[in-house]
């Protein structure tokens, strides 16, 4: 058999990070036991679907790297299919038309709350004859569910978990006006999908129980299911807006790399020993369906964080450069030309050290690509006194004669330099990096006035000490 997993989003909003994981470990699962792992668009729901969302839900998925084999599906394309399926049914014997107006199922709730019985669908057409239908009513079909015995999920992670039939009524399959209830689409999508296996939320759980009945009227074999507990924030109450629950896109705009979320992602809810640290392939190779927990994952920006940091220092250089060129360009106010992205490249391997997101490091980043002469940070005009410009106008002379030019030799010549002039090397380094980068924090100044150069770094210095 070949395993076959699926993602089915409903595009209504972004993609929750909770759906990030449910694509995360359908794709594993999948990649694990050489199968496929496809995309359905369940947008059924005209009026809640758009394709705004539909383009967030694609964009953010690529931007994770869980891109689906194939041609994505969608849900809303095949109502043919999913009506077709509702008639083979009713062939069958396994549904009915019910005809009874929406006010006499309320009249019914009413009756059945008055009573405190459940709320469900009583039956009521169940073994009617249509003939006695009511003139104006446009007929639901539901399904001819069983009335005793037990549906049973074997459920991968939860294990075996039965509900009575008696506690389940006779579902809807098609509207009155013939669009499919996301059960029968689910069912029928599923099936023709070829899904083998299942992994989603245990929000879902219970759909299992009515989807399972669906399959056994058609005699198809039903998916293996895997639910996972949902997602919870820090204070153990389900994951929302509150703990600050966002899309997964949000993720890319805070600077966090896809890869750390990745790995982040896979640990809520399933584990591998004690490894923590956990590549694509390893993930891959791991992920077989065991060391998935019941219990709920706490949501921890902490930790994700510190796993962020870790693979921004492990990432390649020029391929951070490339990410944080839009936002240095947006700081700087001026395009990264060829010699600004020299300069962050030559400047990157220390940059990464000190950021935690593609935010630091664009923050950080950004003294590489602005012009001169430069607007100086409110704390580095009260460095540059008087008293520390005519430090630079005289330390300015030695730089020019200073042989070679890298951060180790210009270190040396400034702790020389001071020494001799009976000077702390705070006193000319905190001026040397104001002038240069406008700002009183940055990279070891020695080292980023070897990466721009003595031409630049001496015009620097002059255009501060000619204000003198």
């Amino acid at each position: 058999m070949t395993v076959v997993t699926r993602f089915a989003p409903s595009p209504t909003g972004f993609l929750h990070i909770g759906g990030a994981r449910t694509a995360l470990f359908n794709r594993l699962f999948a990649k694990h036991h050489g199968g496929r792992y496809l995309l359905r668009i369940e947008d059924t729901d005209k009026k809640r679907s758009t394709q705004e969302a539909i383009d967030a839900i694609y964009d953010a998925l690529s931007w994770l790297g869980l891109e689906c084999d194939g041609d994505p599906v969608s849900q809303s394309a095949r109502r043919d299919r999913h009506a077709e399926i509702a008639q083979q049914l009713i062939d069958s014997g396994h549904a009915y038309r019910c005809y009874a107006s929406p006010e006499e199922l309320k009249e019914m709730r009413k009756q059945q709350k008055a009573a405190g019985q459940p709320m469900r669908y009583d039956g009521r057409w169940r073994d009617r004859d249509p003939s006695d239908a009511p003139a104006g009513i446009d007929p639901v079909i539901r399904l001819r569910a069983p009335q005793d015995g037990e549906t049973v999920v074997e459920d991968i992670v939860q294990g075996q978990v039965t509900v009575a039939n008696t506690q389940l009524d006779d579902m809807i399959l098609l509207r009155s006006d013939g669009s499919p209830t996301y059960m029968l689409s689910v069912v029928v999508d599923d099936h023709d999908m070829g899904i083998t296996h299942v992994l989603r939320g245990d929000d879902h759980l219970t759909n299992a129980f009515r989807q399972i009945q669906i399959f056994k009227a058609l005699d198809w074999d039903a998916p293996i299911y895997g639910h996972v507990p949902l997602i919870h924030g820090p204070d153990g109450a389900k994951l929302s807006k509150r703990h600050g629950a966002l899309g997964a896109e949000a993720y890319r705009d805070m600077g966090f790399l896809p890869e750390a979320l990745r790995n982040y992602l896979l640990r809520l809810g399933w584990g591998h020993g004690d490894d923590e640290i956990i590549s694509d392939e390893q993930a891959i190779e791991w992920f077989d369906g065991s060391g998935l927990g019941k219990a709920p994952a706490r949501f921890d920006t902490a930790k994700l964080t510190a796993l962020n940091t870790h693979y921004l220092k492990a990432a390649d250089n020029a391929r951070l450069v490339e990410l944080i060129t839009p936002g240095i360009e947006a700081l700087a106010e001026t395009p990264v030309d060829d010699i600004a992205g020299s300069r962050l490249a030559a400047g990157m391997e220390s940059l990464k050290e000190r950021a935690k997101t593609l935010v630091d490091l664009t923050e950080s980043g950004a003294l590489y690509a602005h012009q001169r002469p430069l607007k100086l940070e409110a704390k580095a005009e009260k460095i540059l006194s008087d008293e520390a410009k005519s430090v630079l106008a005289a330390a300015q002379k030695a730089l020019m004669e200073l042989e070679p030019w890298t951060a180790e030799s210009l270190e040396t010549w400034a702790r020389d330099y001071t020494e001799a002039n009976g000077l702390k090397l705070g006193q000319l380094a905190q001026p040397l990096r104001a002038a240069v980068t406008g700002s009183n924090v940055s990279p070891p100044i020695f080292e980023v006035i070897a990466i721009f150069g003595r031409d630049e770094t001496v015009s620097r210095i002059e255009d501060i000490t000619k204000k003198a």
